[in-house]
């Protein structure tokens, strides 16, 4: 099993994607309130070498000696990639090594106001930034950033990089209904997004409970409300988990197994992923898939949120 990799996972946006894991569990510079990962553990925008660069430059190679390439490898996981130092030298590695290979950033892109961040990332073929409020208060309300972020600086970040970078941006906003979907809150991540110039803006909600009470979802046609006012036309509606027919590599013994694992007692995602040995976010896949298909259930309990079958 490896320790830094997981997947390849179905994903909506980018196909098969093998993930590369660059900080441990939870790891983040913001701690918001939908994280489908959970709450942050470790709230911080210090960069270090989180994750040995020489473990997991062992374990990419291993894995592209032994598997059929991904279609895309992909900076997610469960943490923010850009806190790693030596993202960069990743990056080389990958593009030097495997350049028939795309490479996607996954970033909440609070850190794009540090050049050297900046500098460290533009060999990857796409970045996909997020940013879910361009007012001070609801930007603290959502995203719960690390006591030294600024806002202004997080959108001159995003600023300097769009000028910088030859690449595709997908910069994502997701919508937490009554929280940054007034007409203020749209009109100044309009006024943010002029200045961004992203290629595509994609608009998003929760996929399942987040990790503080009184949220939800929008619903479709509250974002499609949205994509109306806006009046842009490089906003696209994410759609929906997919119908496991839909998914290439939809694997029956997973399902099989978080089934007969909930069935039992009702799990958390971080319960389940360790049960089976799993990475979170690919567990979170399947999740997704079964909560659409309406096997599953969410229910909240004092530890967070668990899973029951239904």
């Amino acid at each position: 099993m490896y320790k830094y990799l997981f997947g390849p996972v179905p994903s909506r946006r980018l196909g098969m994607s093998l993930g590369l894991d660059l900080v441990f569990h939870k790891l983040c510079s913001l701690n918001c309130i939908y994280c489908e990962c959970g709450a942050t553990t470790v709230l911080t925008s210090e960069r270090k070498e989180y994750i040995p660069y020489d473990d997991l430059i062992v374990e990419i190679k291993h894995f592209m000696d032994n598997n059929p390439a991904p279609e895309y490898m992909t900076f997610s996981g469960s943490g923010e990639p850009t806190l790693n130092s030596r993202i960069g030298d990743v990056i080389s590695f990958i593009k030097s090594t495997y350049p028939a290979i795309p490479l996607a950033l996954l970033t909440n892109g609070t850190l794009f106001h540090l050049e050297e961040v900046r500098k460290e990332i533009l060999n990857s073929d796409l970045v996909i930034p997020s940013l879910d409020a361009a007012s001070e208060l609801s930007f603290r309300k959502i995203n719960r950033p690390e006591n030294k972020l600024k806002l202004k600086d997080y959108i001159q970040g995003l600023v300097d990089f769009r000028n910088e970078y030859k690449g595709k941006i997908w910069l994502e906003v997701l919508i937490v209904p009554g929280l940054n979907d007034s007409y203020n809150d749209l009109d100044l991540l309009r006024k943010a997004f002029e200045r961004i110039k992203p290629d595509t803006i994609q608009l998003n909600t929760l996929d399942r409970p987040g990790v503080v009470t009184g949220i939800r979802a929008a619903t479709n046609a509250e974002l499609q409300k949205i994509v109306d006012y806006w009046k842009l036309t490089n906003v696209e509606i994410i759609s929906p988990p997919k119908k496991r027919k839909d998914i290439r590599s939809y694997r029956e013994d997973t399902e099989s197994a978080i089934l007969e694992t909930i069935f039992r007692r009702p799990c958390t995602a971080d319960d389940i992923a360790k049960i089976l040995g799993s990475h979170i976010s690919e567990v979170n896949k399947y999740l997704d898939v079964l909560e659409a298909e309406a096997k599953i259930e969410a229910i909240r309990q004092e530890r967070g949120v668990f899973y029951k079958g239904k």
